[in-house]
């Protein structure tokens, strides 16, 4: 079959593509049943034997995938698939203990739960790695100075380690945010069509807390026939917040690796890349362009999750269909974005000196609030001190001259600051606030 979805060829990490694949899928719902046969022994419900024999057979070496479709076609029902699959392989009669007292979803939901296990822990790593690069970068840069900007225009100074520092701090509030959800995420069921139990007897707690137990999951406290669906939305919700995050860093890099700016650049392989078919000189930043597009698709999936949190009573089936898109798809893409921004900060271009001259493009207009604050110390009103740096600055803009020369010549009449003093105040290194502190901190508790 000749691939359509991009993440079959062009997107993903195969490490957490295989969790999702259709193999490994079938294996968790294999794990399922063969779980749910252990914990019948445990009450006495079957045979040791019997759960042995599923146990041993629960495998896909020995249910084909191939098998599993051939019965599909004929049941229509995926799961009941699965159970006569497994069913097939199996010696003697055990075949006829699978799947007892279980609804499919008891299966499905529970399957769900061990995949998010493994691939949270999957996307954990990376974020881990993400952020440990930008504290390499905070380190690195905690005295490049540059510009800071707002509304897109030049304001006070800042250094670049401080700005990858609030990057390390947003990821680490990620993994802060993982590590919080996992009790309510990794949670399985074994509760029946409607969360009764019922059709497993008098003992249908022990069952469903042995076989959770067994596979290391928590229980739906109360269910319908799914576990509910607040859970998942938690999830989508919380890999929307981190694919948020990878466009706001991928939209800065793209920012600052502009023409006009160039204070970064994506790494650029100049021996074999090329930037475009048509212009030899181009150097476009196609990383964070990729990963601001990707981050809008994760983004995108919430709205089919929340709906699917909205079923008619116990249960409908039009979360299904839904859910085999947008669960793989979400955590795919975000894992991806995660590693791609990774690369793009492990291997990223600075340059100090453009910075610099970034700085002399205003003529010292974005240090009017340090005169502003110089002045204050001095005695100035602080309303005195703002309006006379107003007029100043766009005095100093419309004269096209530096606000050093512009604020001279009001020094001149009122004696306000020596040169020296101003020169100090327009140093940029010199009003840096609590920079260096507050970098330090965050290496503190990042560095690890």
């Amino acid at each position: 079959m000749d691939p359509v979805c991009p993440l079959d060829y062009r997107y993903g990490r195969k490490e957490i593509r295989n969790i999702f694949g259709e193999e490994q899928r079938l294996q968790y719902l294999l794990t399922v049943e063969a779980a749910l046969a252990r914990a019948h022994v445990k009450i006495g419900n079957i045979p040791q034997e019997a759960a042995d024999e599923i146990t041993k057979k629960a495998s896909t070496e020995k249910v084909k995938v191939s098998r599993v479709k051939e019965i599909e076609k004929e049941t229509k029902h995926d799961i009941m698939a699965v159970t006569k699959a497994l069913a097939e392989v199996c010696n003697g009669d055990a075949g006829k203990y699978i799947h007892l007292g279980a609804t499919s979803y008891d299966i499905v939901d529970t399957a769900n739960a061990l995949q998010f296990v493994e691939a949270t822990t999957i996307l954990s790593k990376q974020l881990k790695h993400l952020r440990s690069a930008l504290v390499t970068l905070a380190k690195k840069h905690r005295k490049t100075v540059m510009l800071g900007r707002t509304h897109g225009q030049h304001t006070i100074p800042m250094t670049f380690g401080l700005k990858m520092a609030g990057y390390a701090m947003e990821v680490d509030r990620h993994l802060e945010r993982m590590h919080e959800l996992k009790s309510r995420l990794f949670i399985g069921k074994l509760s029946g069509a409607v969360g009764t139990g019922a059709a497993l007897g008098e003992h249908a707690l022990e069952l469903q807390q042995t076989m959770l137990t067994d596979l290391k999951l928590g229980i739906e406290d109360v269910s319908t026939q799914i576990v509910c669906r607040d859970r998942y939305n938690e999830l989508l919700c919380l890999l929307a917040n981190i694919a948020t995050s990878m466009e706001k860093f991928a939209t800065e890099i793209r920012n600052l690796q502009r023409d006009e700016i160039r204070e970064v650049a994506e790494s650029f392989d100049v021996k074999k890349q090329v930037g475009s078919s048509t212009m030899p000189h181009k150097r476009n930043p196609i990383t964070s362009e990729q990963v601001s597009g990707l981050s809008r698709v994760v983004r995108s999936f919430l709205t089919p999750c929340f709906e699917n949190a909205i079923q008619w009573h116990e249960r409908d089936l039009c979360n299904s269909s839904s859910e085999r898109f947008i669960i793989p798809h979400s955590l795919i893409l975000t894992d991806w974005i995660v590693y791609k921004m990774t690369d793009v900060f492990t291997h990223l271009s600075v340059f100090p000196d453009r910075m610099k001259e970034n700085m002399k493009i205003s003529n010292g207009l974005p240090m009017a609030e340090s005169l502003m604050t110089t002045l204050v110390q001095h005695g100035m009103g602080r309303g005195d001190a703002h309006e006379l740096m107003r007029k100043t600055a766009l005095n100093a803009a419309a004269e096209n001259i530096s606000l050093k020369e512009a604020f001279m010549k009001e020094n001149e009449k009122k004696e306000l600051l020596t040169e020296k003093e101003v020169d100090y105040a327009l140093n940029p290194e010199n009003y840096l606030g609590a920079t260096d502190e507050i970098i330090k901190r965050v290496i503190k508790k990042l560095d690890r």
